[in-house]
């Protein structure tokens, strides 16, 4: 019998904590974890360690595959998630940036995309409700991760062809809708659609997370973060930060942001801008700093430097929400946290129209 014969029950969700969060920005800037990648990569975990017991047998190699240690090692990702909490974290993310049968067919693991959702977003509200309960004056939140996927939309992955894609958009929203209906079955409080390189990709997210809020009678909070991938300040798919601003903000997210890529220094100008046009909430996480292959971490910020400069975003009314990306670390984590601790959040303001 097919699928669709059935009738489809809502999955179990979190109660809507929009108006909570909300609030919270109103009052302080709020501190998003580090990057997970790089705290796995601390474990030096081989093929056996990524394999678990549970995938002992499987016939692909699976070293590097991150998300799965929800499923084979998820003491690893408790663990991780706890240190970031400690260092003050009020939003962890899942650890799902790959959890999607497109970019788990890499590894074969297509068929464990629905079990590896849930289960890193029950390990996720694990660890925040732990750190809630012990401190109820300050409430953890979970964002369901959703990363871009390895293929986009909109470009060709042939020079020799432009007009070749790898992926169509039902697909990607097939492929995120799988990964959605499980972080929230698991517990998500909110969604983080992150590491956006091509917008595409992105609405696809978008489309399948209002699909799914129509389906439920329901709807989470959503933070939608692009990537600039050089210093020409646009996406890979060659959007700028207005741009970008204006192709997603009918979703009314809670949050905009920008991730990744550039290190703060260079991502400064372009949050600025972002902090100009978007008429919602602004979150900043970026890499400590430029890729460095001969640093332990990849990365060569410390969580000082990291710091000082998310400050000055903070100094001068750009952001609401802030943490890291590749190469931060908990210490980077806290040092953010402390720095921003005492300054106020930005305001949101609605821009002046550039056109009668």
């Amino acid at each position: 019998m097919l699928e669709s014969a059935f009738i489809r029950l809502p999955p179990t969700m979190q109660p809507d904590r929009t108006a909570e969060l909300s609030a919270l920005l109103e009052k302080r800037i709020l501190l998003l974890d580090g990057a997970m990648g790089t705290m796995i990569q601390g474990y030096k975990l081989d093929e056996a360690g990524y394999r678990g017991s549970c995938l002992a047998g499987h016939d692909h190699d699976v070293k590097g595959d991150n998300d799965i240690l929800a499923l084979t090692q998820p003491d690893v990702v408790r663990a991780i998630h706890n240190a970031y909490l400690e260092a003050g974290a009020d939003i962890i993310s899942t650890n799902t940036f790959t959890a999607t049968a497109i970019a788990q067919a890499d590894y074969g693991l297509e068929r464990h995309v629905s079990e590896l959702n849930a289960a890193a977003a029950r390990l996720a509200r694990e660890c925040a409700d732990a750190w809630t309960a012990r401190t109820p004056a300050k409430p953890r939140f979970v964002a369901g991760a959703l990363g871009p996927t390895n293929r986009t939309a909109s470009i060709s992955p042939d020079v020799n062809d432009p007009g070749a894609r790898n992926v169509r958009f039902d697909e990607l929203v097939s492929t995120y809708s799988e990964a959605i209906e499980n972080l929230a079955e698991g517990g998500a409080d909110l969604f983080l659609v992150e590491t956006i390189f091509d917008t595409l990709n992105g609405k696809a997210a978008l489309f399948a997370l209002e699909s799914f809020f129509d389906r439920v009678g329901q709807r989470l909070p959503v933070i939608v973060s692009g990537t600039i991938t050089d210093a020409s300040g646009r996406t890979l798919s060659g959007q700028t930060t207005e741009a970008f601003w204006n192709s997603i903000q009918h979703v009314r997210p809670l949050a905009v942001g920008i991730n990744c890529s550039l290190g703060a220094a260079l991502m400064r100008p372009y949050i600025e801008e972002l902090a100009r046009v978007a008429d919602t909430y602004v979150s900043c996480y970026p890499n400590a700093g430029l890729p460095n292959p001969m640093s332990e971490t990849g990365y060569d910020e410390t969580p000082a430097q990291t710091a000082r400069l998310i400050e000055d975003f903070a100094r001068n009314g750009f952001v609401n929400i802030v943490g890291g990306c590749c190469g931060t670390t908990p210490e980077h984590i806290r040092a953010i946290g402390d720095a921003v601790a005492k300054l106020p959040p930005r305001k949101t303001t609605v821009p002046e129209p550039v056109a009668a």
